[in-house]
């Protein structure tokens, strides 16, 4: 029975000291100094009222963090996951109006409802169908779009939003004339403010002093009744706790988006796992995980709110606060909790240029070339990937999961097209005895009678005609071949296509004279030749362990002359 009740996830909150509890109290109060502004933030990217980024930043913050692996992931309203919720609700329903605020609770859920199977099911590997460069290329556009799409908010500029992204932000440009003097005033002292706050002092909730201070003053100078956009009226009190609204064809709309917002998110959210789990020498448990982020959109939606993730910036802060269990993420939505209880009517004179800043500065760091330019210095094909991932994701835009689905498609298209046509080398004598590239390293034909090649890769279905193709070329360039030696230590694969094609190869250079022989090969491969009788037919005096014993079992035998030993 203790051990059931130790296995609880509120368990974790009491497994700890005096000296964890002041830790976390600590951490737990930094966080939320970051958290309540960056959820009103969050939340106008999302393209719902202010305080559904705090109730997202309430009930959702406690599950994931009951129920994650992570003791210092802070889970709550980003902007990579407001962006894309924004994007996939605005071609259902129009901006603003109750039918879209409905979609985004459904999503939250959907997507919730991914993870959740994903860390049931335990295919928490399968997202790594989401390559390092698609991510990076779709996260440096994604930024470019958060931190462009604020400019209207920004400058006080009234655009239609249309179904292409680049034609509003030249609409912005084209109506710069019109802009509104005062809400660029407040933006830009924002922005101003927040990077002198973080490179003069870091240490401070530079973001919250930036918008008390500015709150105060659009309520001292009646910003709102000049015609400036602010947060207005706040519910005071806890979210209404309701099944999200079901909609069929809804439902289907969404699924595609759900499925992403699951995917990214938990990208997101897996990178802040795994630098914690560094930086603090603790496993995790990606599986847990993705159930205790799914559990948190689900309770998202379950309590009026948005999708949710694990927060970089925020989980970075939190450790840095030296925060020891999840009690500071409890903490910090206590503190979430006293600001609806208690200070919503502080929040009416907020003012919205200063979110759009807020926004902007969060995103601004996860601009960085340099991801793709290392991408395509590493491999051309992760380049390659990396760059139409960027450069459909703006173009997408606002769509931008088209952009995600783009890159993962060719990504798995570029490793299938690789897999099809792994590196078959020809083989020369090197000085020191071994069978090197010959083409690499400049080496003549090893004898008139015998060809050799090197196969790097897993000898499968998408491959066999391939290797195929490469063995009757040798065949082909060399009249007087007689036999033909696979050194297969880089072969640690075989299939039933793989074994068919070597079995009607083995006939094939049989009839004309040629044997067929491997060197190296790894005991797997063995094993299967020897189960489905192709160790028969190539003959056990034709499977050697290394090279040196080819050499000199084929010397012995007569195939070739002394000349090359």
């Amino acid at each position: 029975m203790n051990a059931w009740v130790h296995r609880l996830p509120i368990a974790k909150l009491f497994a700890l000291d005096a000296g964890a509890l002041k830790h976390d109290l600590i951490a737990g109060i930094t966080v939320s100094l970051v958290a309540i502004p960056q959820s009103l933030a969050y939340a106008q990217l999302a393209g719902v009222p202010a305080y559904y980024g705090l109730y997202a930043a309430l009930i959702p913050t406690i599950v994931g963090a009951l129920f994650g692996s992570s003791r210092q992931l802070s889970t709550g309203p980003v902007a990579m996951t407001s962006l894309l919720t924004a994007a996939s609700v605005a071609p259902l329903a129009a901006h603003g109006s109750e039918a879209f605020y409905a979609f985004v609770i459904l999503l939250a859920m959907l997507s919730g409802l991914f993870q959740v199977l994903f860390g049931v099911l335990r295919v928490g590997v399968l997202l790594n169908f989401l390559s390092h460069p698609v991510l990076m290329g779709f996260i440096n556009a994604a930024a470019i779009i958060i931190g462009l799409a604020q400019l209207p908010t920004l400058l006080g500029i009234s655009v239609h939003q249309s179904d292409h992204f680049l034609l509003d932000i030249w609409q912005v440009l084209a109506h710069i004339d019109t802009l509104h003097e005062i809400s660029v005033a407040f933006g830009l002292s924002a922005l101003t403010l927040l990077i002198v706050f973080k490179r003069l002092a870091p240490r401070l909730p530079g973001v919250l002093i930036t918008v008390v201070v500015l709150t105060w003053i659009s309520y001292l100078v009646g910003y709102a009744e000049l015609g400036g956009k602010v947060v207005g009226a706040v519910p005071q009190g806890l979210p209404s706790f309701s099944v999200p609204p079901l909609d069929w064809h809804a439902t289907m709309s969404l699924l595609p988006a759900g499925f992403v917002i699951a995917l990214i998110s938990f990208m997101e959210a897996m990178s802040s796992a795994k630098v914690i789990a560094i930086k603090t020498r603790r496993p995790w448990d990606e599986n847990k995980e993705l159930i205790g982020q799914g559990l948190a959109k689900i309770a998202a939606a379950f309590s009026h709110s948005m999708p949710v993730s694990g927060s970089f910036s925020r989980s970075a802060l939190n450790l840095a606060s030296d925060a020891k269990t999840p009690l500071s993420s409890v903490i910090s939505a206590v503190f979430v909790l006293l600001t609806l209880l208690f200070f919503t009517s502080l929040l009416y004179h907020l003012p919205k240029p200063v979110l759009a800043a807020i926004i902007m500065m969060a995103v601004i760091g996860l601009v960085n070339f340099r991801t793709i330019a290392h991408a395509w210095q590493a491999s051309r094909d992760d380049g390659i990937a990396a760059a139409v991932t960027f450069v459909a994701t703006l173009a997408f835009a606002p769509n931008i999961q088209n952009g995600i689905l783009t890159g993962i498609i060719l990504s798995l298209a570029l490793l299938l097209y690789r897999m099809m046509r792994p590196r078959i080398a020809a083989l020369g004598l090197f000085p020191d005895g071994t069978l090197r590239d010959a083409h690499r390293h400049g080496l003549p034909p090893l004898h008139a009678k015998l060809g050799a090649v090197r196969f790097d890769g897993a000898l499968r279905f998408v491959n066999v005609s391939y290797f195929e193709d490469a063995l009757l070329q040798v065949e082909r360039e060399n009249p007087e071949v007689r036999y033909i030696l696979v050194k297969g230590n880089g072969i640690n694969y075989l299939d039933a296509s793989g074994v068919e094609m070597l079995s009607n190869l083995i006939i094939r250079f049989k009839s004309n004279g040629i044997a067929l022989g491997f060197s190296g090969l790894k005991k797997q491969v063995l094993d299967v030749m020897e189960r489905t009788g192709l160790s028969a037919s190539i003959g056990a005096d034709n499977l050697f362990a290394t090279d040196r014993e080819a050499f000199d079992r084929l010397y012995l035998r007569g195939t070739i002359d002394n000349k090359i030993m």
